[in-house]
């Protein structure tokens, strides 16, 4: 595989190369310059396997000459030891529940896979890592556990204190050993902003920085499976499918984008924020100006003003969008509104739709999935489109006790994993958006 920054301006890379730098050179973000086509006998073979078969059969071809095939299925069988429902709403509506994995999130999926392909990189040349993450909730917690007790790389998560919930934070700070989580006073932009200047810091780089961020292609890959998963496991090929996908950093859609650019024949994708609306809006106008500061919003994870993966986005339809957000040649804004839609929803929208699903259908979901849920409401109700679609449920329900309950008035039974952090210690660094102080802490806690 050789992939290219989407900034123009560094040397072609390969998969290992991108997903151990995790951030190209020019400061862009990688994509490949293509990918593997699955025909229809491909796709009609994944049917009746389990989820860790359809990872190494998908990643086998995506990577191969990447890594070899014994050490490939050793990975994918051990990162998916976990179920992946697909929930029926009625025969033309189903729920992917994303959240079984150790840290009830989606972000499983590509952390847990990340981490065993970094280690794999790694031990063959016999190099360290550190890694430097910036999360809006879930991201911190999945990628500290899937690193967690590896020998060979560090991992500092920055989060925004105030906007995440107790139960996300305490699964990133009630770890020790290899993991630092470091609360910040201010917003998931400002945490990924720092780590993002940190990446192109000449000063910084005898500390080996990388990222677990979706700015890494090695978090988008992984996350394509289980696109090709649904499809499989629900419709037959060629008959085309839904997703309808809660957004905010937008890699759990561009995994989606690379599913379809690999043969899923995906109608339509359903890319749903929060009243961060700023990609809703530029889909609309063809104008992009980032929200400073971004809103902050009952689904806190898509609590984004600037989606570092819209680059790619624009990329991957023509256009050129650099880091600052930028837009130096805009994209196919016909094809691009023609394959993707995009709606804001608000709190209160989020509200209704938790009380609506568990009043109408008995089912528990959360705000980040209720945002997903109520999107494709909406666009059905505006397009009459009755397509099969499939919605994400990003994470547990119990991770947002305080909201499920004011709109069910039920308190979510949470899985062991959530039930297990509740009495540890929690262990953290405090510090704010200033980068200089932010670049000291670095050199003082690595070097």
């Amino acid at each position: 595989m050789k992939l290219y920054s989407t900034n123009l301006k560094a040397d072609e890379a390969t998969f290992k190369t991108a997903l151990i730098k995790g951030l190209a050179p020019d400061k862009g973000l990688y994509l490949p310059k293509e990918l593997p086509h699955f025909s229809e006998e491909e796709l009609n073979s994944l049917k009746n396997e389990k989820y860790p078969e359809i990872a190494f059969r998908i990643l086998s071809k995506v990577l191969e000459g990447e890594i070899d095939d014994d050490s490939l299925r050793e990975i994918t069988y051990d990162a998916y030891n976990y179920d992946v429902p697909l929930e029926e709403v009625d025969n033309k509506t189903y729920i992917m529940r994303l959240d079984r994995g150790p840290t009830a999130s989606f972000k499983d999926f590509a952390a847990r896979m990340m981490a065993r392909l970094m280690q794999y990189y790694l031990k063959q040349e016999n190099k360290s890592l550190v890694i430097l993450t910036a999360t809006s909730g879930d991201t911190g917690s999945a990628v500290a556990h899937a690193f967690y007790g590896l020998d060979n790389i560090k991992v500092i998560v920055l989060f925004p204190e105030t906007e995440v919930s107790d139960r996300q934070r305490k699964q990133m700070t009630t770890l020790d050993k290899n993991i630092t989580a470091l609360a910040m006073d201010g917003k998931f932009d400002d945490c990924q902003a720092l780590a993002k200047q940190a990446f192109a810091d000449d000063e910084l780089e005898h500390l080996n920085l990388s990222s677990a961020n979706s700015i890494n292609i090695g978090r988008l890959i992984p996350q394509s499976i289980y696109y090709f998963y649904a499809y499989a496991k629900l419709r037959n090929y060629p008959e085309e499918i839904i997703y309808s996908i809660p957004s905010g950093n937008f890699g759990n859609m561009m995994g989606c984008v690379l599913a379809r650019e690999m043969g899923v024949p995906i109608k339509r994708i359903l890319a749903s924020v929060n009243e961060n609306d700023e990609v809703p809006v530029f889909l609309e106008t063809g104008k992009y100006a980032k929200i400073e500061p971004s809103r902050n919003c009952l689904s806190n994870a898509m609590n984004v003003g600037h989606p570092s993966n819209l680059a790619r986005l624009i990329a991957v339809y023509g256009g050129v969008m650099d880091e600052k957000g930028n837009i130096s040649k805009l994209p196919d804004m016909e094809k691009l509104n023609n394959d993707i839609s995009s709606v804001s929803v608000t709190d209160e929208e989020t509200k209704a739709t938790i009380r609506k699903f568990f009043e109408d259908y008995n089912i528990s979901i959360e705000p980040h999935g209720a945002v997903g849920i109520k999107g494709l409401l909406d666009y059905r109700e505006t397009t009459g489109d009755n397509t099969l679609a499939v919605t994400l449920e990003t994470a547990h329900p119990a991770k947002f006790p305080a909201e499920v309950i004011a709109a069910t008035g039920v308190d979510p039974e949470p899985p062991q994993s959530l039930k297990d952090v509740e009495a540890k210690e929690e262990f953290m660094d405090h510090l704010n958006t200033d980068y200089d102080a932010f670049k000291a802490y670095l050199k003082e806690k690595l070097e």
